[in-house]
């Protein structure tokens, strides 16, 4: 293809792995989508409800990522990059709007709307880069193999009912997971390497740590929600100031140090695929669930005064567990440490000691959302002791 027509970003110039405002409100579609999933867990408070909203959550990150790296191989200034994407942004409606009935009345809505944006966007990748190298053809085309079997699951798992279609959804989000792991492998399309996906590695930093930011700003808007519907007394006010603190130490915890430390990493990797795949890819779902299930435990903290329920209990400790070990691996991958942050585990051992209190229901919903918020305080304050003044805590955590 012509270098004048060609619709790939330009590397190695200033600005060409900036994030574009295109980009950013792309995103706003997926603001929506991760309010309809804290919705929806809060309003299937249940096991069942965990694991379908688990299932809608990787559906949706996973769709949101892939366009990510799709957006860091082409150019989102180009005309017909921008129509894709806003293409995009309509059928992502439509699988927000369905989330909370997806696994009701409005299933084939879920898996038509789902499966055309990964379609769709496969075959508009296709026919952006016929031109280019064949390397980069063929990536694509094992994509397009993966995602229409996948797609294909999805399908028929929105025509069928209850169990049937969470166990078809269940296999192709399988089929999705395993994908990228074997580097989408198809027989008589050549050997696949990490190296083919060049991506640039700021640009990929940026949008993970960006969604993050969308993840946090939706918990501040359910605790605000919350807040202003709630009568206020000591305790309302004490649940707002605490979910604000927990959302602040979340913050912390991701923006300190790791993200940045995790962008020079990838940045300066000579295999920028491989660290996208495993530390954005695969480990930012985990950061992410954790702020959609704080986001439901601070809800329950502002509103249930008696001590929770079981399944409370499972989501008040369940949000800080998953964020702190996300952030947790994704700092160990993305540095030269043998271990994840000594900080980070500790917290971990730390909501695991509170667990067995809590389900003898010894606390109430507010002081169980305060101890986790202590815990999530303590590891960022922690981790940053360590990180800037090393001399000091060098005994506390020689792994930082």
């Amino acid at each position: 293809m012509n270098p004048v027509h060609s619709l790939l970003r330009k590397r190695g110039q200033q600005d060409s792995s900036r994030v574009g405002m295109i980009e950013l409100f792309f995103d706003l579609v997926f603001v929506f989508a991760v309010t309809q999933l804290s919705h929806t867990l809060l309003a299937h408070l249940t096991a069942s409800g965990a694991v379908q909203t688990s299932m809608l959550l990787l559906a949706v990150w996973w769709v949101w990522i892939y366009t990510s790296w799709v957006t860091n191989w082409l150019d989102p200034e180009r005309v017909p990059v921008r129509l894709c994407l806003f293409a995009l942004m309509l059928v992502g409606l439509l699988v927000s709007v369905s989330i909370p009935e997806a696994f009701g009345e409005r299933g084939l809505l879920f898996a038509c709307a789902y499966v055309s944006m990964h379609v769709g966007r496969t075959l508009f990748v296709l026919w952006a880069v016929r031109g280019e190298s064949l390397r980069m053809r063929r990536n694509f085309q094992r994509i397009f193999v993966w995602l229409a079997m996948s797609g294909t699951l999805w399908i028929v798992g929105g025509c069928v009912e209850g169990a049937s279609r969470q166990a078809w959804w269940a296999c192709a989000l399988l089929l999705e997971l395993i994908g990228p792991w074997v580097l989408y492998w198809v027989p008589l399309l050549g050997s696949p390497s990490t190296a083919d996906w060049d991506i640039d590695g700021s640009h990929m930093a940026e949008r993970c740590g960006l969604f993050v930011i969308i993840a946090l700003g939706e918990s501040l808007l359910v605790t605000g929600a919350t807040f202003a519907e709630t009568a206020w007394n000591t305790s309302s006010i004490t649940a707002f100031l605490v979910a604000v603190l927990g959302t602040i130490a979340m913050w912390w915890l991701y923006f300190d140090t790791g993200a940045e430390r995790a962008h020079h990493r990838i940045k300066t990797s000579s295999d920028p695929g491989r660290q996208g795949r495993l530390a954005y890819t695969y480990l930012h779902t985990l950061i992410v669930g954790g702020v959609i299930v704080c986001a439901v435990a601070d809800e329950l903290a502002q509103t249930i005064t008696p001590p929770a329920t079981n399944a409370g209990i499972a989501a008040i400790l369940a949000g800080p567990a998953m964020y702190i070990a996300g952030n947790g691996l994704f700092k160990w991958v993305t540095n030269d440490r043998r271990t994840p942050p000594l900080s980070h585990m500790v917290g971990i051992v730390l909501l695991a000691i509170l667990t067995p209190f809590a389900l003898r229901q010894v606390f109430s919903a507010l002081m169980l959302a305060t101890a986790t918020t202590a815990i999530l305080i303590l590891v960022a304050a922690w981790e940053t002791v360590a990180i800037h003044r090393p001399a000091v805590a060098r005994s506390f955590d020689t792994a930082a």
